[in-house]
């Protein structure tokens, strides 16, 4: 038994890191009460994509526990001050209303938001100034 556990134990060891399991609770969470008005990925449904919006959040905050701690914040008292999103969303959208949620179910929809972040979308070169490229000359 005891040469069991030491292979085991020297296999677990020797083994690449597991990849951390995904935020089920955070999904879950968006699922019930965000995905009425927010859609995953453009087009919009009554509110911005989720993608978007946490590419702004990549794009503003220097690390994940600022990104997830004002998005939280901001769930339990949305402000127009306080929004990371594109200003032209709440022209276009309005301010969302406060979240019903418990604290963690706040963090835990947060970290889900952060975590679809894809670096492969978002904002080209012009950073949302129209100064593509081509430096806004696009005809």
């Amino acid at each position: 038994m005891k040469r069991l556990l030491i292979m085991l134990a020297a296999i677990m060891l020797a083994a690449p890191e597991m990849e951390a399991a995904p935020n089920t609770v955070g999904k879950a969470v968006f699922e019930k009460n965000c995905s009425v008005c927010h859609s995953v990925n453009p087009p919009p449904k009554s509110a911005p994509p989720i993608v978007p919006i946490a590419s702004r959040y990549h794009q503003q905050f220097p690390s994940r526990a600022a990104g997830v701690n004002h998005m939280a914040a901001f769930l339990k008292s949305p402000s127009k001050a306080a929004s990371r999103v594109d200003p032209e969303a709440i022209t276009r959208f309005g301010l969302m209303s406060p979240m019903a949620l418990g604290d963690a179910e706040r963090k835990a929809v947060a970290e889900w938001v952060w975590d679809q972040y894809n670096p492969g979308t978002g904002r080209g070169t012009g950073a949302g100034r129209g100064q593509g490229a081509r430096g806004g000359n696009c005809k």
